[in-house]
């Protein structure tokens, strides 16, 4: 399940810091059941084979007319912000409580809720271009020469983005649907550039990822978690988010 928000400035303006992912996950716990919301940030849901806990839902950057100054990014106008995870629950509550608010506020900055809409479900046609609406993030951890741990950043063409990218859907199946998915697909750049490449800090950890177009050839169960619980990694923290792409 998808929703698509559009926040509207109270005063016809608001900023954000520059990396503000911390802000948009801040703003959906704040919004959910208590219980809900601290289920989810404090356990996700457990990989039977191993120690890791996922979310299962992400979100995209804002979508609208923004100027960056300093460090700070102003918003004009209404902007829109996808929300989308497998869990129909975690957006029903969401819904529920945004609708019940009689003010929103993101960060520090009041804003309006103009708009609430459910997107319609994608069929997983083979292949399918997609747009990543926030930026995919694919990486390794390892241990160096004088034992100090090193993360490494893999770029979209070399061949580890694409295997890690279908392990990672791969585990999702496995822990959402409770049995093993058989590990094939392909997922392949088609638009692309240095230009896509971004650096995001969240939480004073520094992370890199990629924006772009993607070329998907899914079986059904990895692109249904591709297209609601993400692309690669940390996707609650506002990464991995896709969107059909559309030629302009």
């Amino acid at each position: 399940m998808r929703i698509r928000l559009t926040l509207r400035p109270a005063k016809g303006t608001f900023s954000l810091p520059r990396q503000y992912n911390e802000q948009i996950q801040g703003f959906i716990y704040r919004h959910l059941e208590e219980q809900l919301a601290a289920q989810i940030h404090n356990e996700g849901l457990l990989d039977p084979l191993g120690k890791r806990r996922l979310r299962f839902f992400t979100f995209s950057r804002l979508w609208g007319k923004w100027r960056a100054v300093n460090n700070e990014i102003y918003f004009f106008g209404p902007v829109q912000l996808v929300i989308a995870s497998p869990m129909n629950s975690f957006l029903e509550s969401l819904v529920t409580h945004l609708m019940r608010c009689r003010s929103l506020r993101l960060g520090d900055q009041p804003i309006g809720l103009e708009a609430i809409e459910v997107e319609m479900p994608v069929a997983p046609r083979r292949p399918l271009r997609v747009q990543a609406l926030a930026p995919i993030t694919v990486y390794s951890t390892f241990e160096t020469a004088e034992g100090r741990r090193k993360t490494y950043y893999y770029s979209p063409w070399e061949p580890g983005f694409e295997r890690l990218l279908l392990q990672n859907l791969a585990r999702k199946a496995r822990i959402w649907y409770g049995e093993e998915v058989p590990l094939e697909g392909r997922i392949c750049p088609v638009k692309v550039s240095l230009r896509d490449k971004h650096i995001v800090k969240f939480k004073g950890t520094v992370i890199e990822g990629w924006t772009g177009v993607y070329e998907l050839n899914l079986p059904p169960k990895l692109w249904e978690m591709a297209y609601h619980a993400g692309l690669g990694a940390k996707n609650s923290q506002g990464f991995g988010c896709i969107g059909i792409w559309e030629k302009k």
